[in-house]
C-alpha cells in the first residue's frame, strides 16, 4: 500500500473518469512546466496567469467548484469535499501559489451559493464556466478578522441601490476576482450586516498594492462609491453574518490538504538524497538519529492524511442533527497543518544545509509549509474553539449511525446551509472508546488509553478552575490534549476502513504517546496547577511509548525506505 500522493502514478479508484481526467490534466501541466519553472515563478514573486488561463481553460474550477444546479448540465460539475481536499494536496504538491488560488476562490464562492440570489449564482456559474477566479473581501486593515468592527458599507443611493464604501486588507485574488464576495455593513438606520459582490474591473475599485511579498496576490483594495445593485446584494442581517463563518467553516476545512501535498513533496525529495548521500563512510539513512527522523516524518504525514480522509467523511455527511464536523474541522486546521511543520521540521534537520539550495522544492516549502497554520484562524483561536466541545464529547456521548467512506457523485448542499453559527457546546459525539478498544491489542494504543483515561480524570474530578480556563499557559496545552485523542480517535476508524498494517498504527501511536506527554508536561510546569492535576499530569507524562525494533525495522523497510528515488518532479 502506498500511502503517499505519487502524481506520476495517480489513480484513485474512488473518482469517476472526469475527475481522474481533471486531476491527469493538472500533474501533466506541471510536470510539463517542470521544477525549475516551478521554483523560477516563485522566486521572482510573479503571479501564474499561466495557470489560471489553464484552469479556466479546462475549466477544472468550474468542475470542482459549481453545484449540479448550476452546472449547464456539466456531467463533471459537483461541490464534492472530498475531490475538493485531494485536489488541493495535489496543487500544494506543486506549490502553494496556485493552491491559494484555489482556497481564495473557494472562499469567495461561499456567500455566493448560500445567498438566496439567484441572478448571482447564475453569473458565478457563467464566469465559472469562462475561466473567472473569485476572492471573499473579510479583514480589514485595521481590524483583522474582527468583523464586529467592519468599517465598510453601503449606503442607500436609490430605489433598490446604494453605493459601498470602504477598504479591505488582505484579500487573496483581490487583483484578478470576477466577484468579490465582500462583507459590509448597511447605513440604513440598521447597521445590518451585509454581503455583496464587486469586480475588480470597475473604475470605483481601486487595487492598492499586494500586501506580501510572494507569487500570491493577496490584496489591499478600496472602494469609492462603488455601485451595488439590488443583483449584488447578496444577503444582509443575521444571514450575513453567518455565511461570514460558515463560509470560513468550508475554507478553514481547506487548509490541511496543504500541508499534507507540501509535506509530501518534501519528503520525497529529502529521502532521496539522503539515500544517495554517503558520510564518514555511511550511507546517511543508516545513521540511528536521520532514520529515527524520517520514521517519524513519515509516520506522522500518513496520520495527517488519515485523520483528514476520515473527517472528510463527516463533512460530507454533515446534516442539522449532525454537526460533528464543527469539531474535526478545527482540529484538522490546527493539528494537520502544525504537524506538517513538525514534518518538514524533521526532514530539515537531516538535509541541513541542502534545503537552502534554490533548484530544491525544498526551499520554497521550508517557506511556504509556516503559512496554512495562520490562515482562516491562528492555532490559537482554533485550539480554544475546539474546547467547547471538551465536556459533549468525553462525557455526553451520543447515537450516530456509521459513516461510511463518502465518494459518492453529489453535492454537498449542507455546506450551503449551515444554519445559525452558534450553538457548539449542544454538539454531541459519538463514543471515542469503542475505537480505541478494537485496537488495545497494540502496546502503544494500549499506552496511549492510559493517557487519554487520565486527561478525562482531570476534567471529571479536578477540572481547570475560572482562573485556569483564562490561562493560556494551561487552557491552551489542555487543548492540545484533546486535540490529540479526537486526532487519534479518527486516524484509528480510517486505520481499520483501509485495513492498515498493525505495525504502522502501532509506530503512530508511539509518537502520538510522546506528543501527549509532552502537553501534559506544559500544564505540570503552570504555577496554578493543582496537586490532584500535577498527580494526573505526572501518570500521563510518565506513561511511555513500547518500543518494538520488529515493528520499527518492518515500517522502515517496507513503507519508508523504499520511497527512495520514487518520485523526482520532472525538471
Amino acid at each position: 500500500m502506498n500511502y503517499l500522493i505519487q502524481p506520476k502514478k495517480y489513480r484513485n479508484p474512488q473518482w469517476d473518469a472526469g475527475t481522474q481526467t481533471i486531476f491527469d490534466k493538472t500533474i501533466a501541466f506541471f510536470e510539463a512546466r517542470g521544477k525549475q519553472r516551478v521554483l523560477e515563478g516563485y522566486t521572482r514573486k510573479e503571479w501564474d496567469q499561466e495557470f489560471v488561463d489553464f484552469i479556466g481553460r479546462e475549466r477544472i474550477f468550474a468542475k470542482l467548484l459549481t453545484p449540479i444546479e448550476y452546472g449547464g448540465g456539466d456531467p463533471d460539475c459537483r461541490w464534492d469535499t472530498a475531490r475538493n481536499n485531494e485536489y488541493s494536496e495535489l496543487l500544494s504538491f506543486y506549490s502553494h501559489g496556485q493552491w491559494y488560488c484555489f482556497q481564495v476562490t473557494i472562499l469567495g464562492l461561499g456567500p455566493i451559493w448560500m445567498s438566496k440570489n439567484e441572478k448571482a449564482k447564475q453569473r458565478a456559474a457563467q464566469l465559472l464556466r469562462e475561466g473567472a477566479i473569485f476572492a471573499f473581501g473579510l479583514s480589514e486593515r485595521r481590524h483583522g478578522a474582527d468583523i464586529y468592527s467592519t468599517e465598510t458599507s453601503l449606503t442607500l443611493s436609490g430605489e433598490g441601490t446604494w453605493l459601498a464604501n470602504g477598504e479591505k486588507y488582505y484579500i487573496g485574488n483581490g487583483n484578478k476576482a470576477a466577484m468579490v464576495s465582500t462583507l459590509g455593513k448597511m447605513r440604513d438606520g440598521t447597521n445590518d450586516f451585509c454581503f455583496f459582490v464587486a469586480n475588480f474591473k470597475h473604475k470605483a475599485y481601486e487595487l492598492k498594492k499586494n500586501c506580501v511579498s510572494h507569487q500570491e496576490y493577496v490584496a489591499n483594495f478600496a472602494l469609492h462609491d462603488y455601485p451595488i445593485s439590488a443583483d449584488d446584494l447578496l444577503m444582509r442581517g443575521n444571514d450575513a453574518w453567518d455565511a461570514s463563518l460558515n463560509t470560513v467553516n468550508i475554507g478553514k476545512f481547506n487548509i490541511g490538504p496543504a500541508s499534507i501535498g507540501t509535506a509530501e513533496h518534501c519528503f520525497y525529495e529529502a529521502i532521496t538524497h539522503s539515500s544517495n548521500r554517503v558520510l564518514y563512510g555511511k550511507r546517511v539513512t543508516d545513521m540511528p538519529h536521520v532514520r529515527k527522523n524520517f520514521m517519524d516524518a513519515w509516520l506522522r504525514l500518513v496520520a495527517m492524511k488519515a485523520y483528514h480522509r476520515r473527517a472528510t467523511d463527516y463533512f460530507r455527511n454533515a446534516n442539522d442533527k449532525d454537526r460533528r464536523y464543527l469539531l474535526y474541522n478545527p482540529t484538522s486546521k490546527m493539528k494537520v497543518t502544525l504537524q506538517g511543520e513538525d514534518v518538514v521540521n524533521l526532514l530539515w534537520e537531516v538535509i541541513a544545509a541542502k534545503g537552502f539550495e534554490k533548484d530544491t522544492y525544498f526551499h520554497m516549502a521550508a517557506w511556504d509549509i509556516r503559512g496554512p497554520s495562520k490562515l482562516e484562524g491562528t492555532v490559537h483561536v482554533n485550539v480554544q474553539l475546539i474546547r467547547k466541545f471538551m465536556k459533549n464529547y468525553f462525557f455526553n456521548p451520543a447515537e450516530y449511525s456509521p459513516v461510511a467512506p463518502e465518494f459518492s457523485r453529489r453535492d454537498d448542499l449542507f455546506l450551503f446551509n449551515q444554519g445559525p453559527a452558534k450553538g457548539l457546546a449542544a454538539v454531541r459525539f459519538h463514543d471515542y472508546r469503542p475505537i480505541f478498544a478494537t485496537y488495545a491489542g497494540l502496546a502503544n494504543v494500549a499506552a496511549f488509553i492510559q493517557q487519554t483515561a487520565a486527561l478525562r480524570r482531570m476534567l471529571e474530578y479536578a477540572a481547570p478552575d475560572d482562573k485556569q480556563n483564562a490561562d493560556p499557559s494551561f487552557a491552551l496545552p489542555l487543548g492540545e490534549m484533546f486535540s490529540i485523542v479526537v486526532y487519534a480517535q479518527l486516524i484509528l476508524e480510517e486505520a481499520q476502513i483501509e485495513n492498515w498494517d498493525s505495525a504502522v498504527i502501532d509506530q503512530i501511536f508511539d509518537f502520538m504517546v510522546r506528543d501527549f506527554a509532552r502537553f501534559a508536561l506544559q500544564i505540570y510546569d503552570v504555577p496554578s496547577t493543582t496537586e490532584q492535576q500535577l498527580a494526573l499530569c505526572s501518570e500521563i507524562m510518565h506513561t511511555r511509548p513500547v518500543p518494538n525494533n520488529t515493528e520499527y525495522e518492518k515500517v522502515w523497510r517496507e513503507y519508508v525506505a523504499v520511497l527512495d528515488g520514487e518520485y523526482t518532479m520532472n525538471e
